[in-house]
């Protein structure tokens, strides 16, 4: 069955993965809403949707659709919008009478997802988010593997992903509007973890700032030393003296978990799993949310000075 689909966010990094996704599955696209009018991707994907720059118009256009019929009324809504605006569009998704598909974080503060639980009732409407991990392989045999042991694991997390100056003048640069680097840029991260090791038991932030940040998240089986910075110098040095261009590392037990790969269609599983009625619901990502909002909410502790990429300055 073909649906139409509404995209809020289109000129975003992450729209071209949902209007790929969409496009996989066989589904179709019909109006797509951003303040930026730099948006010429959805000619690769669906030149003949709709696009509006003002939300009002938007809200007008979905609203002349669903009074068409069910033909022509909008049965999706992907939101790729910034992470505080998030929990605005779904319920404005919700109201439209479509699902809900949500870029990760969902929501930046708990009491937002325990709103809109309240909002997904009433409406009947499902509100599914993007844990697009989850579906990768390596990260599904990992899981098969810890459900299997009583051990407790020594994990150790760095993501480092440089950004320009760009980034602080950005929407991404203000911690009310995107949570900071642990929300904006670990959410995944953590949800994937949590997932994996089990719930939180103690979560202890040790470095804070707008470009890094790292701590201990102490969760059911597993001991957690992350990581996670926009900062160039924090970036490993390669034996020709240049850096490199990212670092993604996750050991445990001292073994490297190699996922590099595989990523470039886990939207596209994604969508496939939200059309069949699988989709990850508000419930499964409130671990995450609340994870998230704890460190961005509490007071460094234990260390001073320059943080480590490599963690050896965490005991």
């Amino acid at each position: 069955m073909i649906h139409n689909f509404a995209l809020i966010g289109a000129a975003g990094y992450v729209a071209p993965r949902h209007l790929r996704a969409i496009k996989d599955n066989g589904q179709n696209l019909v109006a797509a809403l951003d303040i930026s009018d730099s948006v010429g991707i959805i000619d690769s994907y669906f030149p003949e949707s709709s696009f509006f720059t003002e939300f009002e118009r938007f809200d007008r256009h979905s609203e002349l659709l669903r009074r068409k019929g069910e033909e022509f009324r909008i049965h999706y809504v992907s939101i790729c919008s910034p992470n505080y605006l998030h929990d605005s569009h779904i319920r404005f998704a919700l109201r439209a009478g479509a699902e809900a598909i949500c870029e990760k974080p969902l929501v930046l503060n708990p009491w937002n997802a325990e709103a809109l639980m309240t909002i997904e009732r009433e409406s009947e409407h499902k509100v599914n988010t993007i844990l697009q991990l989850r579906y990768h392989p390596s990260i599904i045999d990992l899981k098969k593997n810890v459900a299997d042991s009583a051990k407790k694991h020594d994990i150790e997390l760095v993501y480092i992903a440089p950004r320009g100056m760009w980034y602080n003048f950005s929407w991404k640069g203000d911690i009310n509007k995107s949570g900071g680097v642990a929300t904006n840029i670990g959410i995944h991260f953590f949800d994937m973890l949590i997932w994996i090791f089990g719930s939180v038991k103690e979560n202890i932030l040790h470095v804070s700032k707008s470009n890094k940040a790292g701590g201990m998240l102490i969760l059911e089986k597993a001991n957690v030393k992350w990581f996670l910075s926009i900062d160039r110098k924090d970036l490993p040095v390669k034996p020709s003296d240049d850096r490199l261009s990212t670092f993604r590392s996750i050991k445990i037990d001292g073994n490297e978990i190699e996922f590099s790969e595989g990523f470039t269609d886990l939207h596209t599983v994604s969508y496939k799993e939200i059309l069949k009625g699988n989709g990850f619901g508000i419930s499964e990502t409130m671990p995450s949310i609340r994870a998230a909002y704890e460190i961005r909410n509490s007071q460094p502790i234990g260390l001073k000075g320059e943080y480590h990429p490599l963690l050896k300055k965490i005991k």
